[in-house]
């Protein structure tokens, strides 16, 4: 049991989740007297407010990624495991992982959040989602596999229709996203795609 950890008589903290909640928490306990336990899916950060530029090539994604292990080197009192966490068995204080269960005397679930399709399954079932780096990468790939087959097409609408990108939401990434394809309209498909803008 516990995957490894060191037997501490100091309370064990267990943060599920390595976003801003679950950094930001680890990091507060740095002096505190507690084993600090983060178990994440990813081995690494990363920096959701600037998906948008990955996903139109603006950075690269270890622009914004992170190694966790890099972040907390030096706090003596944190340990990680790179996991998934399967269920919370809140009777036995267990988190049963993809790697082995792991007892916890407190437990914080950071998670994050899903993308809300407010009910609408056609949009679930259509639209490429933005909340993670390789959802960036394969929305960076959708976008610029689309340009080059309306390089190759001689029809007008499919053309039209390949370079068409419809947004879903107006929030921060909503509009960044957008301002950002406004600005690779402008400044950057002109250099790359000369013959057809």
């Amino acid at each position: 049991m516990d995957t490894n950890l060191p037997v501490s008589t100091q309370p064990r903290v267990v943060i599920v989740g390595c976003g801003f909640g679950g950094l930001r928490l680890a990091k507060s306990l740095r002096d505190a007297p507690v084993q600090v336990v983060v178990i994440d899916r990813n081995n690494y950060h990363n920096f959701q407010p600037l998906l948008y530029q990955v996903a139109t090539g603006a950075l690269e994604a270890d622009s914004i990624a992170y190694p966790i292990r890099k972040i907390f080197a030096g706090q003596k009192n944190f340990f990680y495991r790179m996991a998934d966490v399967q269920r919370v068995d809140t009777a036995s204080n267990t988190v049963h992982t993809s790697v082995g269960d792991i007892h916890y005397d407190y437990l914080v679930l950071a998670t994050g959040s899903l993308t809300n399709f407010f009910g609408i399954e056609s949009l679930e079932k259509n639209a490429m989602q933005i909340k993670s780096i390789p959802n960036a990468l394969n929305l960076r790939s959708f976008i610029f596999q689309n340009f080059e087959k309306a390089l190759l097409t001689e029809n007008p609408e499919e053309k039209q229709a390949l370079m068409n990108i419809v947004v879903v939401g107006g929030g921060p990434t909503g509009v960044e996203i957008s301002g950002s394809l406004a600005e690779m309209r402008k400044h950057v498909l002109p250099k790359d795609y000369p013959s057809w803008i």
